[in-house]
């Protein structure tokens, strides 16, 4: 009798042992059939409204014809965030990139393809002042047009910034061993005498390292340096209508092109300070199945 009761006993637990398996691989087999825009719940993860980069994934969108998609907006620090979350579970994820920017360095991402140009070609990163300002500061224009570095230089400073609050204090870390940057941007450059300067930015990282970086530099040499942190149009609005005197900030030709539009007749380009940037969709390389920015729409 007991052996009847065993031997139905396990053949019980094997049937109940069947169907728990059988549910979890219907499980895996519903999540793995959801696609590519189901599992991103149709979303673009971006930043600001007002960014160029924002703008371009909007076109971006038009341009493939992903129209279940929205570019849910935020910030630059909401962004990295969300991308941090999903890249420590392995979780699809789309967002606004560009270079140069740290998080290449902490994660493991890829630019998808982008062959109808949504995000245009590379671009430079611009310093751009108010209109007369080369006129009447000469000795500081000498020092913009001088002020140059490399994605390498933007990126050694932005990880230093990561690591730590005082974004002035990295900057001048950073500083400290690139002295013969400093000579460069420096050269026949006078003293200033505690004139004052005001320069705008945008929030981003590259920016902030940017900003930090002159303000430093400018210190040393004897000017008086107020950083002032807005939005791009304010950003463009300020130099142009003079209560700001410089960003290191403007993307061009295509981030920033609206706002040159509007403000060109207002501004002077003093030259490039960066050659070589770049915007696009971002994933995570785990993400191996899309390379493509019309692969999201599978």
């Amino acid at each position: 009798m007991l052996k009847k009761l065993s031997a139905v006993l396990l053949a019980m637990m094997m049937l109940i042992g069947f169907a728990l398996v059988g549910c979890g691989s219907s499980d895996e087999a519903s999540g793995s059939s959801k696609s590519i825009g189901e599992q991103l719940d149709y979303t673009i993860t971006g930043i600001d409204p007002g960014a160029g980069v924002t703008q371009a994934a909007q076109k971006s969108v038009e341009d493939y014809g992903l129209d279940k998609y929205k570019v849910q907006t935020s910030s630059e620090s909401t962004m990295v965030a969300s991308l941090k979350k999903a890249y420590e579970n392995k979780e699809p994820i789309v967002i606004t990139g560009w270079s140069p920017h740290w998080m290449f360095a902490q994660f493991d991402l890829k630019y998808l393809d982008d062959p109808k140009k949504s995000f245009g070609e590379a671009e430079d990163i611009h310093t751009i002042a108010h209109k007369g300002f080369s006129e009447k500061h000469p000795n500081l224009k000498k020092f913009f047009s001088q002020f140059k570095w490399t994605d390498d230089d933007m990126n050694a400073v932005m990880l230093k910034q990561q690591d730590n609050d005082d974004a002035l204090a990295a900057a001048k870390e950073w500083l400290k061993d690139n002295q013969d940057k400093v000579d460069q941007w420096t050269k026949g450059v006078k003293k200033g005498n505690g004139e004052e300067i005001k320069m705008a930015y945008v929030a981003w990282s590259s920016a902030v390292a940017s900003h930090n970086v002159v303000k430093a530099v400018l210190e040393d040499l004897g000017y008086k340096v107020t950083l002032q942190q807005l939005d791009a149009g304010p950003m463009w609005g300020a130099v142009a209508k003079g209560s700001a005197d410089v960003t290191l900030s403007a993307w061009l030709p295509v981030t920033h092109e609206a706002y040159y539009k509007q403000y060109k007749d207002q501004v002077e380009d003093l030259g490039t300070s960066l050659e070589g940037t770049k915007l696009g969709l971002v994933v995570p390389k785990y993400m191996k199945d899309v390379n493509s920015i019309s692969d999201l729409k599978k």
